[in-house]
């Protein structure tokens, strides 16, 4: 019987292309050999495409390579990738792809837009205010200051005092056109994944909490001082509420195949922090360590996105 192709595409043109390879490079590793034949795409930091081969090409050449594929599994974090960019090409190549379609994928990328859909169908999420200039935002108490859709924490920091607020919103301008100044939330934590089983429908994967010392920015996520407890110890309320809370904003952005949606568990209840449509996948991130849990190995987890898919 004839191997089904998986294009795996990793790399990308923004702050996370290190860590996206490290997800292509573990996925591709991981794939069934019996059952699949891994075809390696990377998009390089300029934007020039590279096949098995390592030789730099066109979008065309990678589109000639897409048509030999029977599914694609796009694993560009962040900015042109995780955004519906991807997705898009997929759509119109014609190609069957692990994960959200473009819309679900430009509207989680975006938090102020996850924010209002969340906000809609009954899920809290932290007061924010959308700036677009560093002399435009007032400095209210300690703050957080994020990127609108820069992904995976870059540009995010923590401003306890007025005079570091406009260098703060001035440096996430750089990664972004948008910026949120957001409340300070304190509370634990929890993230929730969302699956889309081909064999036992939609489902989500034990709670993970994560817990770092202060603020859970990009140097605290790599550099392996921040614990994951999975499942997090939570009551079955807890845990209900968030997974409700998760599945509902899931199927309100419109996601599919895979989603990792991240809370804030605050004494006053839960409060959504973001939703990552195509989050870390190598044998060590959160969502595969998560379903692990479960006793769904990550190779199995691999097999039931590309079959997902292909459905």
């Amino acid at each position: 019987m004839r191997k089904v192709r998986v294009a795996v595409i990793g790399g990308g043109q923004n702050c996370e292309h290190d860590v996206s390879l490290a997800s292509a490079a573990s996925v591709r590793s991981a794939l069934d050999p019996a059952k699949y034949e891994a075809v390696s795409l990377t998009i390089g930091r300029d934007g020039r495409w590279a096949g098995d081969t390592r030789t730099p090409g066109s979008l065309a050449a990678a589109l000639d390579v897409l048509a030999t594929c029977d599914v694609v599994l796009p694993l560009v974090h962040g900015p042109l990738g995780e955004d519906g960019t991807l997705a898009g090409l997929c759509e119109l190549a014609g190609v069957p792809y692990v994960g959200s379609p473009l819309r679900a994928g430009a509207l989680a990328m975006d938090k102020w837009a996850t924010k209002l859909v969340a906000e809609a169908v009954g899920v809290r999420t932290a007061k924010a205010k959308l700036v677009t200039h560093p002399s435009t935002v007032d400095f209210t108490g300690p703050v957080v200051v994020k990127p609108v859709a820069a992904g995976s924490s870059f540009g995010v920091r923590l401003v306890e005092h007025e005079a570091d607020l406009e260098p703060a919103v001035r440096q996430a301008l750089e990664l972004d056109d948008r910026v949120l100044v957001e409340e300070v939330l304190h509370g634990r934590e929890i993230d929730i994944a969302v699956l889309d089983d081909p064999d036992e429908g939609r489902r989500t994967g034990p709670p993970l909490e994560i817990q770092v010392p202060g603020l859970f920015d990009t140097a605290v996520k790599y550099d392996g001082s921040a614990k994951f407890l999975i499942p997090a110890p939570l009551t079955d309320i807890e845990l209900k509420a968030l997974e409700d809370a998760a599945l509902r904003v899931y199927e309100a952005l419109g996601c599919r195949g895979l989603a990792r949606v991240d809370f804030f568990l605050t004494g006053d209840g839960l409060v959504l922090n973001e939703v990552n449509t195509m989050p870390g996948m190598t044998a060590q991130s959160q969502v595969p360590k998560m379903f692990a849990a479960a006793g769904l190995s990550y190779a199995d987890l691999l097999d039931k996105l590309v079959r997902g898919a292909m459905q």
